[in-house]
Formats: structure tokens, sequence, C-alpha cells
């Protein structure tokens, strides 16, 4: 089965939370903070596996979730990091996130990686909040959430020579008689539904890749028919072999069709036009395919470009071998990697590296009834570390909506002794302090 799209959920692991703890040994009757901080959370990691050829595995599985760290240990131990979960995808796979739509990765080469989603930072430990006015704290993290979206895969076929052409031109055919594979034939239209791909042998360890794309039809590169499904697989070839059925035999005109299907290729990627292309002019053992040739010849003259014919019957296996030969050569002319994508070296980064979370201190206060409400995406992160379970903590909370300028944004919208203010789920009485 062949799938070339996939919506799957990924989720970094949550970091270990800090942990409170205070030396308890013999003859040191009053040890100082000894608890350790949590271990990362695993990453979610894409990597390329160049056996794959499909995404049909994320049909089955579509969640994907990296384990926790360990919490943090007594006598200052931090907690061990959690392993990186490994996700493997086909060569070829680009990776969008869906809320955003931004390309998070394009993924090409064998053992390429890309971190998809981050797992959390550990918790600290109370061995980090000692200071000289609290040397024992009673004060621990909780370990930071991990990363998580839903994601967008579509897979575009890695092939050195893609076959394109109108439907029924006997592209199927042709993949056939030159390699092992065995693509649906039949007469008639849209019988390929899904690239198929066949390794050619042109004679000692030369050989390239074709794929069986299906066939393209008018307003493609719009989304007319499954036009842009197919469109997408193409971007990959390196060079582009078009059949065209040159004995008319669905009462087309063989140069019409030419020129329609390049068309849609400029027309979805101006890249595609300037993809070494060469023509098979196929079905030339059935009548009146020599006089179309002809013809075909003299109109070809007219556009400009060079552009190699080759008249060849894929169902009589004519002039198939000179055709792959041709290939062969142009394909060993070319750089070894098609450069999928414009980009500088200096933003190659943004496509491949996540970016770092930042807590910023922005925030805004609102009031609903008598309740103000603070919303501050980094201090509801920051609030969720925080265990609010003791004197300290509390205390440190307290300081810190002091040093953001939550406490003086408040009084300014008028907040007075025992109103009460939202951040979050957490919920509180404003105290003026004395």
């Amino acid at each position: 089965m062949f799938v070339d799209k996939a919506k799957i959920f990924v989720k970094g692991g949550n970091g270990g939370d800090g942990l409170i703890s205070f030396r308890r040994e013999k003859y040191v009757p009053e040890g100082g903070p000894a608890g350790g901080d949590g271990g990362k959370g695993g990453d979610v990691i894409f990597r390329v596996d160049e056996g794959l050829r499909t995404l049909v595995d994320f049909r089955y599985q579509k969640h994907f979730k990296a384990d926790r760290g360990e919490k943090g240990k007594v006598k200052s131990q931090m907690g061990a990091n959690a392993e990186n979960m490994v996700v493997r995808v086909p060569p070829g796979t680009v990776v969008v996130d869906e809320a955003t739509e931004e390309v998070l990765a394009d993924l090409t080469r064998h053992g390429q990686e890309v971190v998809i989603a981050r797992g959390g930072r550990g918790g600290r430990g109370n061995m980090r909040f000692a200071t000289a006015s609290d040397p024992a704290p009673y004060i621990s993290e909780n370990g930071e959430e991990g990363q998580e979206r839903w994601v967008i895969l579509e897979l575009k076929v890695m092939a050195d020579v893609g076959l394109v052409g109108f439907p029924s031109v006997g592209k199927s055919t042709l993949l056939s008689v030159v390699s092992a594979a065995r693509p649906k034939i039949a007469a008639y239209h849209f019988t390929t539904l899904t690239p198929n791909l066949g390794v050619v042998s042109v004679g000692e360890e030369r050989s390239f890749v074709m794929a069986d794309l299906p066939g393209l039809i008018e307003g493609a590169s719009e989304g007319v028919g499954l036009g842009l499904d197919f469109l997408r697989h193409i971007e990959r070839t390196r060079m582009i072999l078009h059949v065209v059925d040159m004995a008319a035999t669905d009462g087309r005109d063989p140069f019409d069709d030419w020129v329609k299907i390049n068309m849609e290729l400029k027309s979805y990627s101006e890249e595609l036009s300037k993809r070494p292309q060469i023509i098979a002019a196929n079905k030339m053992d059935i009548p009146g395919a020599e006089e179309n040739l002809q013809l075909f010849k003299e109109q070809l003259a007219q556009v400009e470009g060079e552009f190699e014919i080759f008249p060849i019957s894929a169902a009589a296996n004519q002039g198939v071998k000179e055709l792959m030969y041709r290939a062969m050569d142009i394909i060993e002319s070319l750089p070894e990697e098609l450069v999928v994508e414009e980009v500088s070296e200096d933003d190659e980064h943004k496509v491949y590296r996540m970016e770092e979370r930042k807590d910023g201190n922005e925030f805004t206060i609102r009031r609903e009834n008598d309740t103000f409400v603070v919303e501050s995406e980094g201090i509801e992160r920051w609030l969720k570390r925080i265990n609010l379970n003791s004197y300290d903590a509390v205390q440190r909370f307290a300081r810190m909506m002091r040093k953001m300028g939550v406490d003086q944004e408040l009084r300014k919208r008028g907040a007075q002794d025992g109103q009460m203010v939202r951040i979050g789920d957490l919920e509180f009485e404003f105290v003026e302090k004395e």
C-alpha cells in the first residue's frame, strides 16, 4: 500500500521533577539541602531510513510520545535524562506544523535527523535555591512540559527519472519493460493512482531509479483531479522522461498533449520547466504514428529549447534500450544531489532546527467582574514548574510577581486587598505589601 500523506501527533517527554531533600548524616546535625535536579525529557526525532518508501506505518500509529525524565534524587544526584524517541521516515518526507503551516523539515538524505518535539527541561532540586539568607530552602521545581504538536507528513518520491504524460500513454508499460516493477496496466484512464518505482539497469554497475507517476491532465497545477497530489512527486526527480502517445489512440493531438503537460509543470514550479527532459514518442508500432511524429518534429522546431526525441514502442520493446542508455548518460552528467529548495547556508538552520523556547516577562491584565486576570504565556509556563506546597515557594512566587511588575500593574488597575487574581489555573488573593 502506497501512502504519501499522514497526520500524526508528537510530544516530547516532560522533564523530571526536582527533589526537596536534606543531608541526613551522622555527626552532621544541620545538613544542608541535597535535593537533586530532575532529568530532561526525551526528544522526538525524525530520522531518514532509505529502506522505507511509504508512510503506511503512520496509518496505524498516529501518536508518538517520548518518555519523561527521571525525578531528582537524594544526595544532590540528578535524575537520568530520558531516551530520545526516534521515528523512521522515508527519504523525501516533508514535515509541516499543522497549526502554523510552517515547514519544519525537508528530509532527503539517509540518516538525516531533525528534532520535531523537544523534551522538557528537568526541574531544579532545593540544593539550587540555597542562599546566604536562606541556606536550607524548602523549594523545588516541577519538570517542564515537553513540546507537543500535530504535524502533517507529505512524501515526495525520490527518483532519478520521472515518467510524465497524459493518462494511458504507456508510462506503466514502459516501466514494466525496463525494470522488475509490476505496475497495474489496463485499457482505461488513471489506472495508476499512486507512484510506482523501478530500478533500471543499463549495464554493469550502471542503474537508476525511475518513477511511474500518475497521469496528469489539464488544470492539474490548479488542483484539477488529483493534480497537486501527483505534481509534488515530480519535484524530486532529477530529470523528466515525457511519454507522448504518438499514435493519438485517444483522438488527442500529440504536440498539444506535450505543450499542455509542460504548461502544467511550469505553472506548478518554474524550476520544473528547467529540469532536463527527453521525449519518448511511444506507440510507434501503430499505423499513423510515423506521420504524427514527422508533424510533431516540425511543430517542436518552433519551440524554444532543444529536446531529444526517441521513437519507441514500449509494448513491443522497440527503441527502449537506446532510450534508457541516453537517460543514464544524462543522469550521470547531473549533480549528485538535487537542490529541492533555495535555502542559503545562513538560513539552513532555520529549516532543520527547532527554535528554543523563551520565557518572556510580557503580560496583560484584564478584569472579569471583581477578578483580575493576568495573561502571560511565559508566566503561566513558569508557574507550572513551581511547587506551591511550602511557605518558601509561596514567598518566592510573590517576589517574582513583584520583580516582573505584576503587583505594580495590578495596583494601577485598582486592585485592593482581598480581591481575587487569576493566572492560568491559579487563583489567589491580592495582598498589599506593607
